[in-house]
C-alpha cells in the first residue's frame, strides 16, 4: 500500500429515488438493499481497504449522519468524518476534502468514490485504481474511471474518449441522453458510462478549482488556516452557505485540459433506482424479485417486491411493478414510471411535511 495515497468517499446524499426505504433520516448508502448483509457504505469501505489505509480514508457526508458513518465504519477516527452542514453538490465536497488534505498531506494522492455503487468484481476495479496511481505519479491528470458499455442505457452519464487503448485523454462529457443517442453512443466504440470516481493528486486537482472555479477556491482558501483545527466546523459552515452548488464533472472536469479515463470492466452499477436494484438482483422462475419467502405471488411477473421480512403479502396480477412496503409506507408502481417517485416524494412532503420523507 502507498502511504501518501488517501481515499474519499462521498457519503451526503438522500437517496431519494429509493424511497419509500431511503429517508432522510437513514438514506441508500447506510441500507443493505441487495440483500448482502452489508451496507453500500461499508462495502465501499471494505472495497478500498485492501489497497489504501484505515488511516487515510477520509468520508464526507451530511453533519446529521456523522454518527451513523462511524456506526457503519467503526474502525475510523472521528476525525476523519468531514461534515457538510448543507449539500452543494459534488465540487464542493471533494473541494474541501482536498483543501482539507493539502493541508495535512500536500502530496498526496486522492482517491474520490461515491458511497453507494456496486462493484461485482472488486480484484479487477483495485487493479485499475493502481494503475491509474500509477499514471497520476509520473504526470499531472486528472483521471476518471469508465465503464465499458453494455446496452444503450440512459441513466448514465456517458465519456467519450479519443482512442481504445485502456487509459486515454478525454474528448467530452455527455449527461444523461435519450435512448436513440444512447445507441448511437453504443455502436460508435469510443463512449464509456460514467462511473463518478476519480483518481489525482490533490495539488493538481486544487489547480483545476482555483482555474475552472475561482469562487470556490477563494471561499476555501480564505478559510485554509482553520481546517484540521477547532475552528473548521464554524468555518466550513460559514463558507457553504456562499458555496455554489455544481458538480465535479460539470464544474471541473469538462472543462480542464489535461482529463484521462480508465476504462474497465468490472461489474459496475451505480444502483440508482429500483429498476437497477431489480436487474442486480437474483429472480425467481417468473422474473420476480422477492425479499421475502412469506410473499406469495400469483399471475405475478417482471416484479420486484421489497417488503418487511416478518410482513406476510398475497401478491396476484401483477406485471412490470415495484412494491415497496415499510412500518409507515406503502409504494406501488409501474416499472416504467419509477422516475416519477421525486415526484410522489415531493407531494407527500407537501401533504404530510418531513413526516414519511
Amino acid at each position: 500500500m502507498k502511504n501518501n495515497r488517501y481515499c474519499v468517499i462521498m457519503a451526503g446524499g438522500v437517496g431519494s429515488r429509493f424511497w419509500p426505504k431511503s429517508r432522510q433520516s437513514c438514506p441508500k448508502q447506510f441500507l443493505d438493499i441487495l440483500g448482502t448483509g452489508r451496507s453500500f457504505i461499508r462495502q465501499t469501505y471494505e472495497r478500498f481497504a485492501k489497497i489504501i489505509p484505515t488511516k487515510n480514508f477520509i468520508i464526507v457526508t451530511n453533519l446529521r449522519y456523522k454518527q451513523q458513518v462511524l456506526e457503519h465504519i467503526p474502525e475510523l477516527d472521528e476525525s476523519q468524518v468531514l461534515c457538510e452542514p448543507i449539500g452543494r453538490n459534488t465540487a464542493p465536497c471533494i473541494a474541501y476534502a482536498a483543501y482539507r488534505l493539502h493541508k495535512i498531506a500536500p502530496d498526496a494522492e486522492m482517491i474520490v468514490s461515491p458511497s453507494d455503487h456496486l462493484i461485482l468484481n472488486e480484484e479487477e476495479f483495485c487493479r485499475i485504481v493502481n494503475r491509474c496511481s500509477d499514471f497520476i505519479t509520473e504526470k499531472s491528470a486528472l483521471m476518471t474511471i469508465g465503464i465499458k458499455p453494455s446496452r444503450p442505457e440512459t441513466g448514465y452519464g456517458y465519456i467519450q474518449r479519443s482512442s481504445n487503448e485502456s487509459i486515454s485523454k478525454v474528448k467530452c462529457f455527455t449527461e444523461k441522453p435519450n435512448y436513440e443517442m444512447a445507441q448511437a453512443f453504443l455502436e460508435c466504440g469510443e463512449f464509456l458510462w460514467n462511473s463518478g470516481i476519480f483518481i489525482w493528486k490533490v495539488k493538481d486537482i486544487i489547480a483545476a478549482i482555483e482555474e475552472h472555479l475561482p469562487e470556490h477556491s477563494t471561499l476555501f482558501n480564505s478559510i485554509k488556516e482553520d481546517l484540521n483545527t477547532e475552528r473548521e466546523a464554524d468555518a466550513i459552515s460559514r463558507i457553504f452557505a456562499e458555496c455554489r452548488p455544481i458538480s465535479i464533472d460539470y464544474g471541473v472536469m469538462e472543462k480542464a485540459s489535461n482529463v484521462y479515463v480508465h476504462s474497465g470492466d468490472f461489474g459496475w452499477s451505480d444502483v440508482g433506482t429500483w429498476g437497477s436494484v431489480y436487474q442486480q438482483s437474483r429472480k425467481d422462475g417468473y422474473a420476480n424479485v422477492i425479499s421475502n419467502n412469506l410473499v406469495k405471488t400469483y399471475d405475478t411477473r417482471n416484479s420486484l417486491i421489497s417488503l418487511p421480512p416478518n410482513k406476510v403479502a398475497v401478491v396476484s396480477g401483477l406485471k412490470d411493478y415495484i412494491v415497496v412496503d415499510t412500518d409507515d409506507v406503502l409504494m406501488i408502481c409501474p416499472k416504467r414510471e419509477e422516475q416519477n417517485i421525486k415526484g410522489f416524494v415531493e407531494d407527500i412532503k407537501y401533504e404530510t411535511g418531513n413526516k414519511h420523507i
